[in-house]
């Protein structure tokens, strides 16, 4: 694959990640993973002076969270994230792409319809490229917002 090429796939892979999530499609999301996945929220909290870590699973922890969703007491307005890929950096072999995208995740109350936008950050994707195209070998959601309220358990 070409530069351009390359670049146009592991876009596509961020976009369909949203696609995937924001139809609750977890099986369609774990098919654009590698098997080495891992998922994490991360956010910095200013009065603490550090890092948090909100959530922290490889692939068959993350496959159990979306499996056990159904059966949290959780807020099920819907969620739709956008995504802007800013930069794709290749690594010299070509088999690796380091991706940082802008997060914004609006939700829309179940109780009038209302938008609001709920969460911003970014998305710090590793993306492992391979004869079968790119898939997402590690995601790490680096967000700025830190007031979720209760009862969200969806990844972002």
């Amino acid at each position: 694959m070409t530069t351009s090429e390359q670049r146009h796939a592991i876009e596509e892979l961020v976009y369909r990640s949203c696609l995937a999530l924001d139809a609750k499609d977890w099986k369609g999301f774990l098919e654009l993973c590698d098997p080495g996945f891992r998922y994490a929220i991360t956010a910095f909290s200013p009065e603490i002076r550090k890092d948090m870590t909100w959530l922290d699973h490889d692939r068959d922890g993350f496959a159990t969270l979306l499996g056990n969703l159904p059966k949290h007491n959780s807020d099920h307005s819907p969620i739709t994230r956008h995504a802007t890929v800013y930069t794709v950096d290749v690594d010299a072999a070509g088999r690796e792409a380091k991706v940082v995208s802008a997060l914004q995740v609006f939700r829309t109350a179940l109780d009038g319809g209302a938008t609001e936008l709920f969460a911003v950050g970014h998305f710090h994707d590793t993306v492992t490229l391979g004869n079968v195209g790119p898939k997402l070998g590690a995601r790490t959601v680096r967000l700025d917002t830190r007031l979720l309220g209760f009862g969200y358990h969806v990844p972002f």
